[in-house]
C-alpha cells in the first residue's frame, strides 16, 4: 500500500506592488495554520517517509512549519517543477517518487493540487469527497489511499480518500 499526501501552502500574504510571485511568503494566518496542521499530522501520527515540496517560498515556509512540529526528521526535496503544476504534471511527479517511500507528502498549489487530488480519489467517504471536490483551502490536507505496490502504477480513480481537514477543521485538535 502507498498513501499520497496532499497539503496546499499555507496562507501567504500579497504585497502591494510585488510582481514576483514565486517569493512571497506566508502571512500570519498561514504561519499559524501551518504548525497547526504539523501538530495535527504528529498527533493523528501520520508521518510520511518522503516530501517532495514546490520550491516556492511559501510552500517552503510552509514545509519548515510543519517539519518543527513533526518531532522526525524527514528526507524532504524541493522542486520547482510543482511551481504551480497541473493535475498532469503533479501525477507525473508522483509517479517518480522513491519507491523506498511508502508514504509521501506534496506540498503545493492550486488549482493542481486539487485536480491530481480529485483525479486520483475514487473512493471514500461521500461527505469528505465532496469538501474536497469544493473548495480545498490554504493549509488543508488530503490523505489518498492507494492499494499498489510502486509509485508508477498510481491511476486515476484508484485511490481512496482516507481524510480530508483543513485547519478550521481542528479546532485545538492539532496540539
Amino acid at each position: 500500500m502507498k498513501r499520497l499526501y496532499f497539503l496546499r501552502h499555507a496562507k501567504s500574504e500579497r504585497p502591494p506592488g510585488a510582481t514576483d510571485d514565486f517569493e512571497r511568503g506566508l502571512n500570519a494566518r498561514g504561519r499559524r495554520a501551518a504548525p497547526d496542521m504539523g501538530r495535527y499530522l504528529r498527533w493523528q501520527r501520520l508521518i510520511p517517509d518522503f516530501v517532495l515540496c514546490s520550491a516556492a517560498r511559501r510552500a517552503r515556509e510552509t514545509w519548515e512549519l510543519v517539519r518543527g512540529q513533526l518531532r522526525t526528521d524527514v528526507r524532504a526535496e524541493f522542486s520547482e517543477r510543482l511551481y504551480l503544476a497541473t493535475s498532469a504534471q503533479i501525477l507525473r511527479l508522483a509517479r517518480e517518487l522513491p519507491e523506498a517511500a511508502d508514504s509521501a507528502l506534496l506540498v503545493g498549489h492550486n488549482p493542481g493540487l486539487q485536480s491530481a487530488a480529485l483525479q486520483l480519489v475514487g473512493g471514500g467517504e461521500e461527505a469528505a469527497r465532496a469538501r474536497l471536490q469544493s473548495k480545498f483551502p490554504t493549509a488543508a490536507l488530503a490523505v489518498v489511499d492507494f492499494d499498489i505496490r510502486y509509485w508508477r502504477d498510481l491511476a486515476p480513480g484508484s485511490g481512496r480518500l482516507e481524510r480530508f481537514v483543513a485547519p478550521r477543521d481542528l479546532d485545538g485538535r492539532g496540539s
